[in-house]
């Protein structure tokens, strides 16, 4: 080989290896993008939903996740189910404290639901149920309770009932920075006042006010409105109509998300007088297996059948025939008083012989 030929052989590998270079530089950029867009897709899918996921859900189309939860152990749940919305309703006053209706409940009994959610939730969003009484009075009394949720329950938002009556107190919690759910439709704090829980909307009247209060509540600041047991074309119209979320439950399936309660999702609540919403089906009879383990442990008590070898502590064999040697020991009478005085059989059968 000449030198020419080996001038150019030289030539042509260090052209190869700039490329090598280049194309090793552009690999290791991707790589690093890569990676760094799954560590924040693995931050993402950890950290809490705001109000701009939800948004980003809605604008794009894709429906919106609401699930109740009123203790730490249902809010785990909730939240490793990937739910985006969590709501403390104040249908715990029902389901876990066993009243009527929802009126008996407190913000002080919201509020303690609240912080055992929070506890076991870190990605859904929080939204807390105003109790009844709660806000009604006038807007200032409505701040000063919302202001409890975020600051003591850790809610990130608050759910009112009503229409356009409740305009102004949205405006007021809106104005100090306390992002609002309307909800209108079935509103279970009216009961007395519907004559009990009833659909609404059915007639075209009262569907055009459903609509209008739809619109006033947007107006006035709520970031989504829940849509409870009214017709699936009064639903999907107000869905359409407005610019926020609508959380339909009972109210069809072109709402802009769905919500329910967990109790009834999973049959939870077994009493006697438990009656099933027509809108939730059952996607697990959870209460009667709980009851069938409850019964089981019950059987398996009585008949000495638990605790089994497998659920039970042993000793090592020598510790335990030392513990037997001691418990003998400690059967018979002592031979020292409490100062550590050894006594005689004289002084010991004079200790038990004596009369106070």
């Amino acid at each position: 080989i000449n030198a020419e030929t080996w001038d150019f052989l030289f030539a042509l590998l260090r052209v190869m290896l700039r490329q090598l270079a280049r194309w090793s530089q552009t690999r290791s950029v991707a790589c690093s993008r890569n990676f760094s867009s799954q560590q924040q897709v693995a931050k993402d899918s950890k950290r809490r939903l705001t109000l701009k996921d939800l948004h980003e859900k809605y604008v794009s189309k894709q429906p919106i996740t609401m699930m109740t939860a009123y203790n730490y152990p249902t809010a785990l749940l909730v939240d490793k189910a990937k739910i985006d919305m969590l709501l403390i309703g104040d249908s715990l006053g029902m389901v876990e404290l066993g009243f009527d209706d929802t009126l008996s409940v407190t913000m002080d009994m919201m509020i303690h639901h609240c912080k055992a959610v929070a506890r076991g939730s870190s990605r859904s969003f929080l939204v807390a149920d105003m109790p009844f009484g709660s806000y009604e009075t006038n807007a200032d009394k409505a701040l000063d309770n919302a202001v409890r949720f975020l600051k003591e329950g850790q809610a990130q938002a608050v759910k009112l009932e009503g229409g356009v009556e409740r305009a102004d107190t949205i405006r007021k919690l809106v104005s100090a920075g306390i992002p609002v759910v309307g909800h209108i439709g079935l509103t279970p704090q009216r009961l007395h006042m519907l004559g009990g829980y009833r659909a609404q909307g059915r007639s075209a009247t009262q569907a055009v006010r459903l609509l209008h209060d739809a619109k006033v509540l947007q107006e006035a600041g709520a970031f989504s409105l829940v849509l409870e047991c009214v017709p699936a074309v009064v639903a999907e119209t107000i869905t359409k109509q407005l610019s926020v979320p609508t959380i339909g439950i009972g109210a069809g399936v072109q709402t802009s998300g769905q919500v329910l309660v967990l109790h009834d999702l999973c049959g939870l609540v077994v009493a006697d007088n438990a009656v099933s919403p027509k809108f939730c089906p059952r996607y697990v009879e959870a209460g009667k297996h709980m009851l069938n383990a409850l019964n089981k442990y019950r059987e398996d008590v009585s008949t000495r059948k638990f605790p089994s070898v497998q659920h039970t502590y042993s000793m090592p064999a020598d510790e335990e025939q030392e513990f037997l040697r001691a418990v003998e020991e400690e059967d018979r009478p002592h031979k020292s008083n409490v100062f550590g005085d050894t006594l005689t059989d004289e002084d010991y059968d004079g200790i038990h012989s004596s009369r106070v």
